[in-house]
């Protein structure tokens, strides 16, 4: 049996355009958000065929709640048969959530050294740990092998991790991956598909 994993991100928040970091927080989705999200799922329903035929998991934050619920709406799925997994949270920052990065310089200067661009974001205090976004995500993996068709619905880094540990990529390299809200990604033979309205490219 083949699995296919569609892996697609919630769109734009109000803390996006701010530039505020989210973790667990939550944001509502900007008027570009919903059409992000609208604009994917008119995508993924050329790539489906019969929506029914799919299990549909989303993490329960409220902006991929939010995403959920249009893109059920826009391939006619029943909302109501969404499934919810917290491990398909945001990567957790603790006491950065809510913040800009000038924030986090003034007050944690000292926890920016000796780090790089990637890497930091598991600096922060009573924050989440690579380690543990692995464990949850691979055990989550693991828990649907036996399901063939899957649409998620999860976040940017912990979607960049999803996809690193799918294609077996090392920490270094899956921190770089794309995190855009307008592309969606489809996972399969332990290959990453990224697909868009203009083309596709695979890793």
């Amino acid at each position: 049996m083949q699995q296919i994993i569609y892996l697609l991100r919630h769109g734009e928040t109000e803390f996006n355009t701010q530039g505020r970091y989210q973790g667990q927080l939550d944001s509502p989705l900007t008027e570009l958000g919903r059409e992000q999200v609208q604009q994917n799922a008119r995508m993924l329903k050329t790539f489906i065929g019969h929506a029914h035929e799919w299990k549909i998991i989303s993490s329960p934050l409220g902006r991929a709640v939010e995403s959920t619920e249009i893109l059920c709406e826009t391939i006619g799925y029943d909302k109501n048969k969404v499934e919810f997994d917290q491990r398909l949270t945001e990567v957790a920052v603790g006491q950065w959530a809510g913040l800009k990065m000038s924030d986090i310089q003034q007050t944690w200067p000292d926890l920016l050294t000796n780090t790089d661009a990637f890497n930091w974001y598991f600096h922060a205090p009573d924050g989440e740990s690579y380690e543990a976004v692995v464990s949850r995500l691979s055990s989550w993996l693991k828990e649907i092998q036996d399901h063939p068709k899957v649409v998620v619905v999860s976040h940017g880094l912990t979607g960049r991790i999803l996809r690193g540990i799918y294609a077996g990529l090392h920490k270094e390299d899956a921190l770089q991956l794309e995190v855009s809200q307008d592309v969606f990604f489809k996972l399969a033979n332990q290959e990453v598909t990224r697909i868009c309205s203009n083309f596709e490219d695979v890793y």
